[in-house]
């Protein structure tokens, strides 16, 4: 099953997470949840972690977003975006060491988020060291792919994938329910892809 992109709110007041909940469904990804604390992102995210974090640095909770994200990154390599109405320097540098992709500041505002969205994206292109599948608009991670399918960026996990069909210079990735085609060589994708079931 293709699934789009999952994106985790971390933030304890409501009203905004719901309006960053809307503005993310409504640019086509997907809202993995929203979890009002450190200590309850780090729990999910140890079981079911989402494509990018959106985190609240100033959590009114026993853990701050910057702990939390410290934690999570322990288990999982996870873009994380910041999100902050202090942006004091003392906070900045706690969360530069964390390597945020992005910071957003309170009130959140549906264009700096969609561009901050596409800025991860675009840095997980560029964190794939195969260039063809960068230009193709492929990322291949351990056990996914994300694929550019009408405008939007699918995610496939590897176990979903049924097998790959050459197709002279591209090739084809079949799932249960469709297939996509890449431009990208089988032998590229399978040097990429270091998975015995496909």
């Amino acid at each position: 099953m293709v699934r789009q992109i999952k994106i985790l709110i971390v933030e304890d007041e409501m009203i905004i997470a719901a309006k960053i909940s809307m503005y993310i469904e409504q640019m086509g990804y997907s809202v993995a949840g929203i979890i009002p604390s450190g200590k309850e992102a780090i729990d999910y995210c140890r079981d079911n972690p989402p494509d990018i974090l959106l985190l609240d640095i100033n959590l009114r909770s026993e853990i701050d977003g910057i702990e939390a994200a410290k934690s999570i990154l322990t288990e999982h390599d996870i873009p994380i975006i910041y999100l902050t109405a202090n942006s004091d320097d003392y906070n900045f540098e706690r969360a530069k060491t964390t390597k945020p992709f992005a910071f957003i500041s309170k009130p959140i505002k549906k264009i700096d988020l969609e561009r901050s969205l596409k800025l991860v994206i675009e840095r997980l292109f560029e964190k794939s060291d195969n260039t063809t599948a960068r230009d193709n608009r492929t990322i291949i991670m351990s056990d996914r792919i994300f694929i550019r399918h009408k405008d939007a960026m699918l995610k496939i996990l590897l176990e979903e994938i049924e097998y790959l069909e050459a197709d002279r210079s591209y090739c084809k990735v079949c799932t249960h329910e469709a297939k996509y085609t890449l431009s990208n060589t089988l032998k590229a994708l399978e040097e990429k892809i270091k998975d015995d079931r496909i």
